[in-house]
């Protein structure tokens, strides 16, 4: 159980604090804040609303997140807690943090890349290109390559490094 790291009533901070650091359900090293999909948290006396994008938006984990967001927040105090959907602007893998992208290398998972640039027209889909290499998380290496388009979840690609043999996981840059 989460409790507010101060006696009294809960306040917007403490609410902050405790959304920001729910994990991820299918990479719980990764907190809500390190993958950049809470967006706002809002605090009405003993009423929270708090406000998330997901990653895409078929994700399956945007059930539990919600579910544990509340738990969270009502075992911490708070009276009520709404969990409100966002969908624009759509997530991008730009907003995962630096500790984000820290965490994920640690985990022996590679970061993804600057997602395409948006706002200037439809991004040209080429066939023919290469992708662009990923680095290995574990030797650093370059010389990588795709193994599978998905890994254990739609949002992640499976790699194998040429370099050391060792399999990982890429999350997408979207």
């Amino acid at each position: 159980m989460v409790r507010p790291s101060h006696a009294g009533p809960p306040t917007a901070t403490s609410a902050y604090e405790i959304a920001a650091s729910v994990p991820d359900p299918e990479l719980p090293f990764l907190t809500l804040a390190d993958l950049g999909i809470l967006r706002d948290v809002e605090q009405d006396g003993e009423t929270v609303t708090v406000t998330i994008t997901p990653t895409y938006s078929g994700c399956p984990a945007m059930r539990e997140i919600t579910a544990d967001l509340r738990h969270r927040l009502e075992s911490a105090g708070f009276a009520a807690a709404e969990i409100r959907t966002r969908l624009a602007p759509a997530w991008t893998s730009d907003w995962v943090t630096a500790e984000g992208r820290r965490k994920l290398a640690e985990a022996g998972i590679a970061p993804p890349h600057p997602a395409p640039v948006r706002g200037s027209g439809p991004v040209p889909l080429n066939l023919t290109a290469r992708p662009r290499a990923v680095d290995c998380p574990h030797c650093g290496a370059a010389n990588t390559r795709e193994v599978a388009a998905f890994s254990g979840t739609a949002c992640k690609a499976l790699y194998r490094c040429e370099q050391c043999s060792e399999p990982f996981e890429y999350v997408k840059g979207i």
